[in-house]
């Protein structure tokens, strides 16, 4: 039994699995890993086969009851004295009841499958929004390091024109004091790298001092959907919303199987008596045994109120399943609408840092190339170094909020 569990986990595990762009294959390694064994996902498909039992536990046949009865003092007849007794009886419900009971648990397993798909979903996309997160940091340290080797540069420019007295002190303490800040600002991403490495290796079950594969670059996806056909897809396949569809439903044949309860119920069974030899043995059919054939019983459901109980509780949880999925799909939709903002501004943030990165990098340019000739616009010159720096790490953070974004839709949708 454990075995067809596993496989079939496996099963349910994969086919679902997204296959993108070759740049994102490390990505889709972490995916499956996580897949695999993240202990909160087995849970939630553990749910959903312990709930495929109860079909056959509801919609199968009671089993049938065999009494034995031996007299102590044995009843005399005609053709001799009885000396024990075997019955049989078989429990009949009314026609479609067990049909619908079975039905009422099914339904319910595939409202349980579908909040392990959405469980699925929704660990696919905290693996994503951690690992880009890493990359961000990663991407971080890097851009902190070549800045810090730029200004290493500066350093040495103005040491040799304080040196040639072309430029004031001044200005090595300058960057002296930029290095500084810089220093410590890598020593903080470090920190923040360290930690995220470790909610990252949890999230995936692996081991704390497992080392993690990021790539030099990360792409920039696009959302290939228009607003309209997003909110659609949230409302027919979201899994959550399914799992709420599949409740009602199970919640309907129940309500089948609670009227079905007020029918009357059958019982067939047969009698079949051991009789002894007679004292007389002239007497005919001496010793022959009884077989009673058949004996039919009725179940009355007189006491109607817990019949009618059952039938408005399942009406109940009807309304309760509609309300559930009207507030669930506003709560969504809700979601969306903050989410899509987000990636529209990072959009947009995507487009300005790039070209803002584009431009001062060519003013820092300019702007070396006039300090190394002259002792001006050295203060400015270390102002551009830092623009520059917040642009590039602005351009990483709007590409890593719209990759998020984007993860984060697509798990609403159902993707």
């Amino acid at each position: 039994m454990k075995l067809y569990k596993t496989i079939y986990f496996y099963i349910f595990l994969f086919i679902s699995i997204p296959i993108i762009g070759h740049s994102q294959e490390i990505l889709n390694q972490y995916l499956t890993t996580a897949a695999e064994n993240n202990s909160g996902l087995r849970v939630k498909f553990n749910q959903y086969m312990a709930a495929l039992q109860k079909g056959d536990q509801v919609g199968t046949m009671p089993d049938p009851k065999i009494a034995f009865g031996y007299f102590i003092l044995p009843v005399e007849t005609r053709v001799g004295p009885q000396q024990f007794k075997i019955s049989a009886q078989q429990y009949f419900p009314w026609f479609g009841k067990l049909k619908a009971n079975r039905n009422t648990a099914n339904e319910m397993a595939k409202s349980k499958y579908e909040l392990f798909e959405d469980a699925k979903l929704k660990l696919f996309y905290d693996v994503k929004s951690a690992y880009y997160k890493l990359y961000f940091t990663s991407k971080a340290i890097k851009i902190i390091k070549e800045n810090l080797a730029i200004l290493e540069t500066f350093r040495k420019l103005a040491l040799i024109k304080v040196e040639a007295g072309m430029a004031s002190a001044v200005d090595e303490l300058r960057i002296e004091m930029e290095l500084n800040d810089l220093e410590n600002d890598l020593a903080l991403l470090r920190d923040k790298y360290f930690t995220e490495t470790i909610e990252f290796n949890n999230l995936l079950n692996v081991d704390n001092n497992n080392t993690i594969q990021i790539p030099d670059s990360l792409q920039s996806d696009s959302l290939e959907f228009t607003r309209q056909s997003i909110l659609d897809s949230i409302q027919s396949k979201n899994h959550q919303l399914i799992s709420i569809d599949f409740e009602l439903t199970s919640m309907e044949q129940k309500e089948i199987a609670s009227r079905k309860s007020g029918a009357p119920d059958f019982t067939i069974g047969i009698d079949y008596t051991v009789v002894g030899k007679s004292d007389n043995p002239a007497m005919d059919n001496s010793g022959q045994d009884i077989l009673m054939f058949p004996t039919i019983g009725i179940t009355i459901p007189i006491f109607r109120k817990k019949y009618q109980a059952m039938i408005k509780e399942a009406v109940i949880y009807q309304d309760i399943a509609k309300d559930k999925k009207t507030d669930k799909t506003n709560l969504l939709e809700n979601m969306f609408e903050n989410v899509y903002k987000d990636y529209q501004d990072a959009e947009r943030r995507e487009k300005l840092y790039l070209k803002q990165a584009k431009t001062a990098n060519r003013a820092m340019r300019l702007l070396q190339s006039e300090y190394a000739t002259n002792s001006s616009n050295f203060e400015e010159m270390l102002r551009m170094e830092r623009r520059l720096l917040r642009y590039e790490l602005e351009l990483e953070k709007a590409t890593i909020d719209k990759n998020t974004a984007i993860a984060f839709i697509l798990y609403l949708m159902g993707k």
